[in-house]
C-alpha cells in the first residue's frame, strides 16, 4: 500500500487532496506531550485520521515520545505512570478506529544520546506491553488495530547501527502481539535506502512486516540547498546571478510565486531533474522485498517546513507532493505538483505501478 503522510499537521489534507492522488491511506503522528494542554479527540493528528478512517481511508498513527532534552521516564516510577495516563487518552480516541499504531515515532532521534543505550528500550518496551494489555483489555483477539513499533533512522550509517537498535529489533521478533517495524529512510541516494531492509528483516520474524512511514531525498536535496540558481532561471526571471536556491525558495515562501516559475527553478537544475526516478524506484524496491506493509509519501509542504528558511534549513518541501506554500493555485484553484513525483505518485497505485 502507498499512501500520504502529513507528520502532525494535517491541515489541507482532505480526502479530496487524497483523491486527486488516488490514495487510500494517511498517516500522521501525535506528540504525547500535546496531550497536557488538548484532548486527543481534538488533537489535529488524531482527529483528522479518525475522520478518515470513518470514509473508509486506510489510517496510521505514530506515538511520538519527545524527550531530547530529558531522560526518558523508566518502569515502576510516578514519571512512568504519568506518561502511561497520557497514552490512555491517546488509546481511548484511536484503538479499534485506526487500522495501525506504531509505537513510536523517531525514538533513536527522539531521545537524548545518553540514554539511547539505556534507557531508551525499557522505555518503549513497557509503553508496548500496556498498549498491548489495553488492546486486549478492551477488544480480546478481535481488534481492528495492528501494532507495530517504530521509527528507525539512519541505517545507512553504520554508527547507527547500535546494540541499542538491534535490542530494539529483539523485541519487535520476540513479541508476537507486534506485527512489524516502522523505518524512515531519509537519504542521498537510493542505494543507502537498501541498508535499512538489509538490517531490519534478517532481524524481525518472517511473518511480520515493515512500514516506511516516512522517506525521501531531503539529504540530497540538502547537498544542493547552497548551490547558485540555474543561469537560464536566473536570467529569465531577472534573479541576481549566484542567488543560492534556499534564497530563491524563502522568497517564494514568502510570496508564492507562479506554477511555472517553481517548475522552472527545479526542472533547470540538474541536481533535482538527476532524480526523476526515485518515487517509482524506491516504491518498487520496498515492494520487492515481500514484506512491505504500507508506506506513505508526504503529501502537502506544512508550516514547518517553511518558517526560518536558510541555508542550513532541512529542505522537506521540496519532498512534497504538492508546493502548495511556495507556488500560487492556478485560476482554477489546482495546487502545484512536484513536478517529478506526482504522476508517478499515482501512477504507482495502479496494478501497473506495483511491479
Amino acid at each position: 500500500m502507498l499512501g500520504v503522510n502529513f507528520n502532525e499537521q494535517p491541515s489541507g489534507t482532505s480526502p479530496a487532496v487524497l483523491d486527486d492522488l488516488r490514495a487510500k491511506w494517511v498517516r500522521g503522528f501525535v506528540p504525547l506531550t500535546d496531550l497536557d494542554t488538548k484532548p486527543a479527540p481534538r488533537q489535529p493528528a488524531v482527529s483528522t485520521l479518525l475522520s478518515f478512517a470513518g470514509d473508509g481511508y486506510g489510517t496510521v498513527l505514530s506515538l511520538k515520545f519527545p524527550y531530547q532534552d530529558k531522560p526518558l521516564p523508566q518502569p515502576g516510577t510516578s514519571a512512568m505512570d504519568a506518561e502511561l495516563t497520557r497514552l490512555d487518552k491517546v488509546l481511548d480516541a484511536a484503538l479499534g478506529k485506526v487500522d495501525i499504531l506504531v509505537v513510536g515515532n523517531e525514538p533513536f532521534l527522539e531521545t537524548r544520546p545518553q540514554d539511547r543505550a539505556t534507557l531508551l528500550n525499557p522505555f518503549y518496551e513497557a509503553v508496548a506491553a500496556h498498549v498491548i494489555a489495553e488492546r486486549k483489555k478492551r477488544f480480546g483477539s478481535d481488534c481492528r488495530t495492528r501494532l507495530y513499533m517504530g521509527a528507525l533512522n539512519r541505517l545507512d550509517d553504520p554508527e547507527w547501527r547500535t546494540p541499542a537498535v538491534n535490542g530494539w529489533l529483539a523485541h519487535v521478533k520476540a513479541t508476537p502481539e507486534i506485527e512489524g517495524v516502522d523505518i524512515h529512510p531519509h537519504v542521498s541516494g537510493i542505494e543507502e535506502a537498501e541498508a535499512f531492509t538489509h538490517h531490519v528483516l534478517p532481524r524481525i520474524r518472517s511473518d511480520q512486516f515493515f512500514l516506511a512511514t516516512e522517506f525521501s531525498l531531503v539529504h540530497w536535496w540538502r547537498q544542493h540547498w547552497r548551490e547558485p540558481v540555474p543561469a537560464v532561471y536566473a536570467n529569465r526571471y531577472g534573479v541576481p546571478a549566484g542567488t543560492p536556491v534556499w534564497k530563491e525558495v524563502r522568497d517564494a515562501a514568502a510570496h508564492p510565486v507562479p506554477q511555472q516559475r517553481w517548475h522552472d527553478l527545479l526542472m533547470n537544475s540538474p541536481w533535482f531533474t538527476s532524480r526523476q526516478d526515485y518515487l517509482t524506484d524506491q516504491v518498487r524496491r520496498f515492494r520487492a522485498t515481500g514484506r512491505l506493509a504500507v508506506a506513505t509519501y508526504g503529501g502537502l509542504q506544512g508550516p514547518a517546513m517553511v518558517r526560518g528558511i536558510g541555508p542550513k534549513k532541512m529542505p522537506w518541501l521540496l519532498n512534497s507532493l504538492h508546493a502548495n506554500r511556495v507556488a500560487r493555485p492556478s485560476p482554477t484553484g489546482e495546487l502545484a505538483q512536484h513536478p517529478l513525483f506526482f504522476d508517478d505518485f499515482r501512477a504507482l497505485q495502479s496494478p501497473a505501478g506495483k511491479k
